[in-house]
């Protein structure tokens, strides 16, 4: 079976500026994969091109055996760093909006961890705290079968104590056939949840390679080796 993504030779320039040169990379099905690296290493421009938000200057990108778009849009669910709830609506009809929006959608499953996470469907978003308002995004990204879930940031903005929870409910929420891509700036608190990294800097892959295989070869945590490749 193909990888759910593939990027041949993918470039984005901004002006003169690379955001991406010229990447080769294929991220395989049913793999949690953390992609890593410092700020402006290009890791949000490809997460955009993946999701069909920002168009490539060249080379080629496949999710699912297609370009990113409308074939696209049903088998990936995607949370990007900011949100994008409509704060005057209840969280309840956000989701009767996803679900009316995306078949593969789960309510059941949705108000299983609204539960667990003690938040009230019946609450309008804009009396929710940061944290909550980020809690209810990613409740309703991994509500869904997807084949590919795209997560910016998804712990940022979240206190300490829920973020043990959170990524719990990652990995016990999506398609187990399914890949999960997890961009982040906290790998401590993410890498015993990873199989695979990705290390991005200046728009070029520097690694790719199995979670256990660096802490086996390396003798270190992937946070730790990532300080080490990055100098940070």
């Amino acid at each position: 079976m193909a990888p759910i993504v593939q990027c041949m030779g993918l470039t984005k320039t901004y002006g003169g500026k690379v955001a991406l040169n010229q990447i080769y990379l294929n991220l395989e099905r049913g793999r949690i994969i953390g992609l890593l690296g410092p700020n402006g290493s290009g890791k949000t421009t490809l997460i955009k091109i993946m999701n069909g938000l920002l168009n490539p200057t060249a080379g080629e990108i496949l999710v699912n055996g297609h370009r990113p778009g409308i074939e696209t849009k049903n088998s990936v669910s995607y949370l990007p760093e900011r949100t994008y709830l409509q704060p005057g609506m209840k969280v309840v009809e956000m989701m009767q909006y996803f679900q009316d929006f995306y078949p593969d959608f789960r309510m059941e499953r949705a108000y299983d961890m609204l539960t667990r996470l003690q938040i009230p469907p019946g609450e309008r978003l804009k009396n929710l705290s940061k944290g909550m308002k980020e809690k209810v995004q990613l409740i309703l990204v991994m509500s869904r079968d997807a084949d590919l879930y795209v997560l910016d940031e998804p712990i940022a903005g979240v206190d300490p104590a829920s973020r043990d929870y959170i990524l719990h409910t990652i990995v016990q929420n999506y398609n187990r056939n399914a890949t999960i891509l997890l961009s982040t700036h906290l790998i401590s608190d993410v890498e015993n949840i990873l199989d695979e990294v990705v290390f991005i800097r200046y728009g070029n892959i520097i690694l790719q390679a199995g979670a256990e295989e660096i802490r086996r070869n390396e003798r270190k945590s992937v946070d730790r080796f990532f300080r080490e490749v990055f100098a940070c």
